[in-house]
């Protein structure tokens, strides 16, 4: 008896226990938790000075948990060794491998990292820190790196600082390790703390190798030839206080300290001369060959052919000499399955030098002579036998159709086609490099009413490409152009012709476009200094480039659209963008944004005023077309507020009712 009544007296707490336990939630009308963690204690202590822990432990008021810490956290000075830092029940541990340096300041900032671990509300931006000596250090600085060619804020680099007084010289950054550093967000913002008051210069450094010295020329890096002094003023900032989840009480003005500069613009780019190897080679068919560099070359490589006569390739190469294809017109040679030969090209040694390099390849065909030969035997058949299927089906004669598997021809792509800009030339793009083009089998007229008039044009090939030729004419607004090609009026290397072409070419009128006219100031031009100006579009592209004379800048023929401007100050006269130098302390080219998009129509003439530094770099990038976004801001979760909201909804549709 006495077990049964406590059996039955014990059931119902167990239910109501169980019930509680499986609610991890909030229970209803009840509120969501939306305080972040809040730090208890350190170990050792956070600002503490004397310390010689490298086991550190930041204890909080509930369950924590680190979100890409190895992204997020930063410790500065940098560690060669990679510290251990985890989140562990209530407490942050970190362990620090390297020794510990004297007299030093040492920074962990985990930026927004934390967060509790069931709502995931954030700490915010939280930083400890302690010294190995007497003092701490607690100034800091903080700007923004933007990639230098086109003011894209770049995310994770390092930024670090040398004191002034270091010697600048490649020594620096090249042997020595950045003493302090920060990592940018996704607004390319950095702040680098721990600092003890004085002058430094600024470095930024995309890491590859992880030893914080700009080590290898695939490192993007930045650097500022110009000092500055750190310092600090009081502050004020407002802060909202909130009487609900809704209503606000006031704003109030929160005292703190400022430190400065806090406006530093690292400029970032990678330096030509990137290290050059042979990074693949291929055979798709049998009649053509490719190798692939990982940078140019202003030398083409040299083959030996082993099993076959190399005097018989045809090389095609790109405009930088990083792609390099063989064409092999003999048959007999692309009859080989295997071609055996040794290419010689230019490669960078352990010292960072370009030096010749021979190597032994065997280059067998994907897909083999004779292969290709069976392949488009067995298309011929059946594209008969699809004949024979139809005719039976229509029961009478097909009309005579040329089977397109019995030739192979040279074929070509025609940009623009149909309708063409008064400013524009038609490319011609064929499918293999062209050995011989009989002009007397062109034929360029006008059509004036119904008769086709003759007319002057320049048929000429590419400088680089053996592939592609242009069309040169003056094109008269609302006229129409048509281009007749008899048949072998154009011959491939391979012994392949074009079928005969007819192509028409409509020029647009004048009243479909508009024009853009810039007038241009405060550009910052030295002696020898030319500046072009780029016509965007919305994916940041240029459609078009002009010089600057005489402060203006004038684009013609503008099809109706929204565009965007960059300019750039060319201070070599090469008519490009070139990139920066390290070792000869050389900035890459300045670059410029103007702030916001330009709308043109169609029969309007627009002019525009650029100041071209009329505001600070860092805004001058229009966001539309800013790829790298600003990492989503972590704010508490507004459940409650959302939860209130729609209490407020209901009771007022209840009174309504």
């Amino acid at each position: 008896m006495h077990h049964t009544a406590l059996r039955f007296l014990l059931l119902p707490l167990l239910t109501l226990l169980l019930a509680a336990c499986a609610s991890i939630g909030s229970p209803d009308g009840g509120r969501y938790d939306e305080e972040p963690p809040k730090v208890l204690y350190c170990t050792p202590g956070d600002k503490s000075v004397g310390s010689d822990k490298k086991k550190i432990s930041i204890w909080f008021d509930e369950y924590i948990k680190l979100e890409n810490a190895n992204e997020k956290v930063t410790i500065s000075p940098p560690q060669m060794e990679a510290p251990n830092v985890r989140a562990d029940g209530k407490r942050v541990r970190i362990d620090l491998f390297d020794d510990l340096l004297p007299n030093t300041t040492y920074t962990v900032d985990f930026s927004d990292a934390i967060t509790d671990n069931n709502e995931g509300n954030p700490l915010g931006l939280y930083t400890y820190s302690f010294s190995t000596g007497s003092t701490i250090d607690t100034m800091e600085v903080s700007g923004v790196v933007l990639n230098a060619q086109d003011l894209e804020p770049i995310k994770g680099i390092l930024v670090g600082l040398y004191p002034a007084d270091s010697t600048f010289a490649d020594s620096l950054f090249r042997t020595k390790a950045l003493p302090r550093v920060g990592r940018t967000n996704g607004s390319g913002e950095f702040s680098v703390k721990g600092l003890a008051h004085g002058r430094y210069r600024a470095f930024a450094l995309q890491d590859v190798d992880g030893d914080y010295t700009f080590s290898q020329k695939n490192e993007r890096i930045a650097f500022d030839t110009v000092s500055f002094a750190t310092s600090q003023r009081p502050d004020l900032r407002p802060d909202t206080v909130w009487v609900d989840t809704v209503r606000y009480e006031k704003i109030r003005m929160v005292p703190y300290i400022h430190y400065y500069p806090d406006d530093l613009v690292l400029l970032a780019f990678q330096e030509d001369g990137q290290p050059r190897h042979l990074l693949k080679q291929e055979r798709l068919t049998a009649e053509k060959m490719s190798f692939y560099f990982t940078a140019p070359s202003e030398e083409l490589p040299v083959i030996e052919g082993l099993n076959f006569d190399a005097a018989s390739l045809f090389c095609e190469a790109s405009a930088k000499r990083d792609t390099v294809t063989y064409w092999i017109p003999d048959t007999t040679v692309a009859k080989l399955d295997t071609l055996s030969l040794r290419i010689t090209y230019l490669d960078t040694d352990t010292l960072e030098r370009l030096v010749p390099r021979t190597d032994t390849l065997d280059m067998a065909a994907r897909t083999t002579y004779t292969r290709q030969q069976q392949d488009r035997q067995k298309k011929m058949e059946e594209w008969l036998k699809d004949r024979e299927k139809q005719a039976r089906k229509s029961k009478k004669p097909l009309p005579e159709e040329e089977n397109p598997y019995e030739f192979t021809w040279l074929e070509a792509s025609v940009k623009p086609s149909g309708s063409i800009d008064p400013n524009q030339n038609a490319t011609f793009t064929f499918s293999e490099p062209i050995a011989r083009v009989d002009t007397t089998k062109l034929h360029f007229c006008r059509k004036v009413d119904s008769t086709l008039v003759e007319v002057p044009y320049l048929f000429l090939p590419d400088e680089v490409n053996p592939r592609v030729y242009t069309l040169y004419a003056e094109w008269e607004p609302k006229a129409t152009y048509q281009l007749t090609c008899d048949s072998l009026a154009f011959t491939g290397i391979m012994g392949h012709t074009a079928k005969s072409l007819k192509l028409d070419f409509r020029v647009r009128s004048l009243d479909e476009y508009g024009t853009l006219f810039l007038r241009l100031s405060h550009i910052g031009l030295e002696e020898g200094d030319t500046a072009y100006v780029e016509l965007l579009n919305k994916s940041d592209k240029a459609v078009a480039k002009v010089q600057v004379v005489d402060g203006r800048a004038d684009f013609f023929y503008l099809k109706p659209a929204e565009y965007y401007l960059r300019l750039f100050v060319d201070r070599n006269g090469n008519g490009i963008w070139d990139t920066g130098c390290y070792d000869e302390l050389r900035q890459p080219e300045a670059v410029y944004y103007f702030p916001k998009p330009l709308t043109v129509k169609a029969k309007w003439d627009m002019e525009q005023a650029w100041n071209v530094q009329g505001i600070r770099r860092v805004e001058q990038k229009p966001k539309a077309i800013t790829k790298q976004k600003p990492d989503k801001k972590k704010n508490p979760k507004d459940r409650n507020r959302e939860r209130d909201e729609q209490r407020a909804r209901e009771r007022e549709k209840n009174k309504r009712g």
